[in-house]
Protein backbone atom coordinates (compact mmCIF):
# COMPACT_ATOMS: atom_id res chain seq x y z
CA UNK A 1 0.00 0.00 0.00
CA UNK A 2 1.26 3.40 -0.76
CA UNK A 3 0.35 6.74 1.25
CA UNK A 4 0.71 10.21 0.20
CA UNK A 5 1.61 12.48 2.22
CA UNK A 6 1.93 16.77 1.57
CA UNK A 7 1.99 19.91 3.47
CA UNK A 8 3.26 23.72 3.03
CA UNK A 9 6.63 22.61 4.06
CA UNK A 10 8.50 20.45 6.46
CA UNK A 11 6.18 20.38 9.20
CA UNK A 12 4.37 17.44 7.98
CA UNK A 13 6.98 15.38 8.00
CA UNK A 14 6.22 15.39 11.99
CA UNK A 15 2.85 13.35 10.89
CA UNK A 16 5.12 11.25 8.49
CA UNK A 17 7.03 9.89 11.17
CA UNK A 18 4.22 8.95 13.20
CA UNK A 19 2.58 7.32 10.31
CA UNK A 20 5.92 5.45 9.50
CA UNK A 21 6.21 4.09 13.47
CA UNK A 22 2.47 2.88 13.00
CA UNK A 23 3.11 1.11 10.00
CA UNK A 24 6.47 0.06 9.04
CA UNK A 25 5.95 -1.90 6.11
CA UNK A 26 4.15 0.52 3.97
CA UNK A 27 5.16 3.08 1.53
CA UNK A 28 5.47 6.63 1.90
CA UNK A 29 5.57 9.51 -0.53
CA UNK A 30 5.97 12.92 0.55
CA UNK A 31 5.67 15.95 -1.00
CA UNK A 32 6.77 19.42 0.88
CA UNK A 33 5.61 22.66 -0.94
CA UNK A 34 8.52 24.80 -0.28
CA UNK A 35 8.19 26.79 -3.00
CA UNK A 36 5.54 28.17 -1.79
CA UNK A 37 5.56 28.14 2.52
CA UNK A 38 3.62 29.35 4.28
CA UNK A 39 0.05 28.23 3.43
CA UNK A 40 -0.85 30.24 6.81
CA UNK A 41 -0.88 33.28 4.93
CA UNK A 42 -2.77 32.55 2.02
CA UNK A 43 -6.60 33.19 1.26
CA UNK A 44 -8.51 30.27 0.95
CA UNK A 45 -9.12 29.88 -2.76
CA UNK A 46 -5.10 29.80 -3.09
CA UNK A 47 -4.72 27.69 -0.43
CA UNK A 48 -7.32 25.07 -2.53
CA UNK A 49 -5.48 25.63 -5.53
CA UNK A 50 -2.24 24.90 -4.31
CA UNK A 51 -3.72 20.89 -2.34
CA UNK A 52 -4.97 20.01 -5.33
CA UNK A 53 -1.79 20.53 -7.24
CA UNK A 54 -0.42 18.50 -4.18
CA UNK A 55 -3.17 16.21 -4.81
CA UNK A 56 -2.20 15.86 -8.31
CA UNK A 57 1.22 15.28 -8.06
CA UNK A 58 1.29 12.64 -5.59
CA UNK A 59 -1.81 10.91 -7.37
CA UNK A 60 0.66 10.47 -10.50
CA UNK A 61 2.65 8.61 -7.80
CA UNK A 62 0.13 5.79 -7.65
CA UNK A 63 -1.17 6.56 -3.73
CA UNK A 64 -3.92 4.72 -2.50
CA UNK A 65 -4.39 7.29 0.42
CA UNK A 66 -3.70 10.93 0.94
CA UNK A 67 -3.10 12.07 4.19
CA UNK A 68 -3.34 16.11 4.47
CA UNK A 69 -0.69 17.24 6.81
CA UNK A 70 -1.19 21.04 6.77
CA UNK A 71 -3.67 22.29 9.02
CA UNK A 72 -4.41 25.16 6.68
CA UNK A 73 -4.95 23.37 3.55
CA UNK A 74 -7.23 20.80 6.13
CA UNK A 75 -9.58 23.63 7.35
CA UNK A 76 -9.77 25.30 3.62
CA UNK A 77 -9.27 22.53 1.32
CA UNK A 78 -10.13 19.22 2.65
CA UNK A 79 -13.80 18.15 1.16
CA UNK A 80 -12.51 19.75 -1.85
CA UNK A 81 -9.88 17.07 -2.34
CA UNK A 82 -12.20 14.59 -0.60
CA UNK A 83 -14.68 15.38 -3.77
CA UNK A 84 -12.06 15.30 -6.61
CA UNK A 85 -9.69 12.46 -5.73
CA UNK A 86 -10.71 8.69 -6.78
CA UNK A 87 -8.85 7.35 -2.98
CA UNK A 88 -9.36 8.15 0.74
CA UNK A 89 -8.44 11.98 1.66
CA UNK A 90 -7.63 12.52 5.35
CA UNK A 91 -6.78 15.51 7.24
CA UNK A 92 -5.10 16.51 10.62
CA UNK A 93 -8.09 18.69 12.15
CA UNK A 94 -11.02 15.92 13.32
CA UNK A 95 -8.22 13.03 14.37
CA UNK A 96 -6.78 16.23 17.16
CA UNK A 97 -10.17 17.08 17.74
CA UNK A 98 -11.39 13.86 19.20
CA UNK A 99 -8.11 12.76 20.68
CA UNK A 100 -8.40 16.13 22.30
CA UNK A 101 -12.08 15.16 23.67
CA UNK A 102 -11.23 12.00 24.59
CA UNK A 103 -8.25 13.45 27.05
CA UNK A 104 -10.21 16.29 28.30
CA UNK A 105 -11.07 16.18 32.24
CA UNK A 106 -13.30 19.49 31.87
CA UNK A 107 -13.89 20.22 28.34
CA UNK A 108 -11.83 23.23 28.48
CA UNK A 109 -9.92 23.06 25.32
CA UNK A 110 -7.20 25.13 23.88
CA UNK A 111 -6.13 25.23 19.94
CA UNK A 112 -2.71 27.55 18.61
CA UNK A 113 -2.06 27.33 14.68
CA UNK A 114 -1.07 29.49 11.92
CA UNK A 115 -3.36 32.59 11.82
CA UNK A 116 -5.54 30.99 8.70
CA UNK A 117 -6.18 27.72 10.46
CA UNK A 118 -7.09 29.67 13.96
CA UNK A 119 -9.15 31.99 11.43
CA UNK A 120 -10.95 29.15 9.68
CA UNK A 121 -12.74 28.39 12.76
CA UNK A 122 -12.92 24.86 11.99
CA UNK A 123 -11.45 23.64 15.31
CA UNK A 124 -13.57 25.83 17.35
CA UNK A 125 -16.96 24.62 15.81
CA UNK A 126 -15.98 20.86 15.65
CA UNK A 127 -15.12 21.37 19.66
CA UNK A 128 -18.05 24.11 20.35
CA UNK A 129 -20.41 21.48 19.19
CA UNK A 130 -19.23 18.97 21.86
CA UNK A 131 -19.66 21.67 24.70
CA UNK A 132 -15.82 22.44 24.57
CA UNK A 133 -15.40 26.11 26.05
CA UNK A 134 -12.49 26.78 23.68
CA UNK A 135 -9.53 29.41 23.36
CA UNK A 136 -7.98 29.65 20.60
CA UNK A 137 -4.41 32.02 19.04
CA UNK A 138 -2.31 32.46 16.06
CA UNK A 139 1.35 31.60 17.42
CA UNK A 140 3.01 33.25 13.53
CA UNK A 141 6.40 32.98 15.25
CA UNK A 142 6.08 29.05 15.66
CA UNK A 143 7.30 27.92 12.52
CA UNK A 144 10.17 29.89 12.41
CA UNK A 145 11.39 29.24 15.44
CA UNK A 146 11.57 25.42 14.03
CA UNK A 147 12.76 26.20 10.87
CA UNK A 148 15.81 27.81 12.55
CA UNK A 149 16.34 24.58 14.58
CA UNK A 150 15.84 26.47 17.75
CA UNK A 151 13.52 24.00 19.19
CA UNK A 152 14.71 25.19 22.97
CA UNK A 153 16.39 27.84 24.86
CA UNK A 154 15.35 31.28 26.43
CA UNK A 155 14.23 32.71 22.80
CA UNK A 156 12.15 30.12 22.79
CA UNK A 157 10.75 30.18 25.77
CA UNK A 158 9.96 33.32 25.93
CA UNK A 159 8.03 33.64 22.77
CA UNK A 160 5.89 30.76 24.23
CA UNK A 161 5.41 32.46 27.13
CA UNK A 162 4.36 35.62 24.73
CA UNK A 163 1.48 33.65 23.20
CA UNK A 164 0.47 31.03 25.91
CA UNK A 165 0.30 32.89 28.88
CA UNK A 166 -3.55 33.72 28.39
CA UNK A 167 -4.02 30.32 28.66
CA UNK A 168 -3.10 29.33 31.98
CA UNK A 169 -5.41 28.06 34.54
CA UNK A 170 -8.05 28.28 32.07
CA UNK A 171 -7.59 24.91 30.05
CA UNK A 172 -6.49 21.69 30.75
CA UNK A 173 -6.31 20.16 27.06
CA UNK A 174 -4.28 21.96 24.07
CA UNK A 175 -4.29 21.11 20.27
CA UNK A 176 -0.79 21.76 18.66
CA UNK A 177 -2.85 23.22 15.32
CA UNK A 178 0.20 22.99 12.83
CA UNK A 179 2.82 20.50 11.97
CA UNK A 180 5.68 22.29 13.22
CA UNK A 181 4.67 22.54 16.42
CA UNK A 182 5.18 18.79 17.66
CA UNK A 183 9.35 19.80 17.72
CA UNK A 184 7.54 22.72 20.55
CA UNK A 185 6.08 20.37 22.64
CA UNK A 186 8.51 19.37 25.34
CA UNK A 187 9.00 23.27 26.07
CA UNK A 188 5.12 23.62 25.75
CA UNK A 189 4.67 21.41 27.93
CA UNK A 190 7.11 22.91 30.23
CA UNK A 191 5.57 26.06 30.23
CA UNK A 192 1.70 25.04 30.73
CA UNK A 193 2.45 22.63 33.44
CA UNK A 194 -0.72 19.94 33.85
CA UNK A 195 -1.95 20.65 30.49
CA UNK A 196 -2.61 17.66 28.32
CA UNK A 197 -1.01 18.83 24.87
CA UNK A 198 -2.27 16.84 21.67
CA UNK A 199 -0.17 15.98 19.08
CA UNK A 200 -2.15 15.77 15.81
CA UNK A 201 0.56 14.26 13.97
CA UNK A 202 0.05 10.76 16.35
CA UNK A 203 -3.27 11.51 16.34
CA UNK A 204 -3.59 11.18 12.23
CA UNK A 205 -1.70 8.06 12.53
CA UNK A 206 -3.66 6.13 14.71
CA UNK A 207 -7.12 7.16 12.46
CA UNK A 208 -6.21 5.38 9.70
CA UNK A 209 -5.93 1.91 11.60
CA UNK A 210 -8.74 1.12 9.75
CA UNK A 211 -8.04 2.47 6.25
CA UNK A 212 -3.85 1.53 6.23
CA UNK A 213 -3.37 -1.93 5.29
CA UNK A 214 0.79 -2.38 6.48
CA UNK A 215 1.46 -4.12 3.22
CA UNK A 216 4.44 -2.95 1.21
CA UNK A 217 8.44 -2.58 0.41
CA UNK A 218 8.81 0.20 3.35
CA UNK A 219 9.80 2.60 0.65
CA UNK A 220 9.82 6.12 1.06
CA UNK A 221 10.15 9.38 -1.12
CA UNK A 222 10.69 12.58 -0.25
CA UNK A 223 9.53 15.68 -2.58
CA UNK A 224 10.34 19.39 -2.16
CA UNK A 225 8.79 22.28 -5.04
CA UNK A 226 12.00 24.31 -3.72
CA UNK A 227 15.34 23.25 -1.77
CA UNK A 228 16.10 25.68 0.95
CA UNK A 229 19.39 26.13 2.31
CA UNK A 230 18.15 24.48 5.41
CA UNK A 231 16.50 21.69 4.21
CA UNK A 232 18.54 19.11 4.70
CA UNK A 233 18.97 20.14 8.61
CA UNK A 234 15.42 20.18 9.08
CA UNK A 235 14.96 16.55 7.47
CA UNK A 236 17.41 15.13 9.53
CA UNK A 237 15.95 17.20 12.58
CA UNK A 238 12.83 15.81 12.49
CA UNK A 239 13.17 12.48 10.92
CA UNK A 240 16.32 11.89 12.84
CA UNK A 241 18.68 11.14 9.66
CA UNK A 242 19.81 12.18 6.63
CA UNK A 243 17.83 11.26 3.50
CA UNK A 244 17.47 11.49 -0.25
CA UNK A 245 15.49 14.39 -1.52
CA UNK A 246 14.27 15.37 -4.98
CA UNK A 247 13.10 18.17 -6.12
CA UNK A 248 9.16 18.14 -7.45
CA UNK A 249 8.84 18.67 -10.79
CA UNK A 250 5.22 20.29 -12.20
CA UNK A 251 3.53 22.85 -12.36
CA UNK A 252 3.44 24.42 -8.87
CA UNK A 253 2.56 28.14 -9.33
CA UNK A 254 2.69 31.38 -6.99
Amino acid sequence: MKIGIFDSGVGGLTVLKAIRERYKNVDIVYLGDTARVPYGIRSKDTVIRYSLECANFLKEKGIDLLVVACNTASAYALERLKTEMNFPVFGVIEPGVREALRRTKNKRIGIIGTSATVKSGVYQELLKKEGAYVLSKACPLFVPLVEEGLIGGDITRKVIEHYLKDFKGKIDTLILGCTHYPLLKKEIENFLKDVEVIDSSEAISKSLSGYVKDEGNSTLELFFTDFSQNLDFLVNLILGKTLDIKLAEGVFAI
